[in-house]
């Protein structure tokens, strides 16, 4: 994984707002602050490493908050059982 040995250098938090909580219901996505460098392939990577799932694609999006990664699943994976398994609930 080019110059990040570990996906945890890669993909910080789940961010969480009303917002994401209705994408991940309706859209099957989740929202997660990632690292400013990293792009979308090694996000996704990162991803797909840490929760054992398949990455349909990958947005992203930077604010005065840092740069945030809309990830969406594919349709094996449910982004509401992800999202239990990370603690968003």
């Amino acid at each position: 994984m080019s110059e990040y040995e570990s996906p945890h250098k890669i993909v910080f938090h789940p961010y969480v707002t009303e917002k994401t909580m209705m994408e991940m219901e309706e859209e099957n996505k989740l929202e997660f602050v990632v690292d400013l460098e990293a792009n979308k392939k090694q996000i996704a990577n990162a991803i797909e490493e840490l929760f054992e799932v398949d990455v349909e694609n990958v947005n992203t999006r930077i604010d005065k908050n840092g740069k945030r990664a809309i990830v969406k699943f594919t349709e094996e994976y449910s982004a509401e059982e992800i999202g239990m398994r990370i603690g968003v609930f």
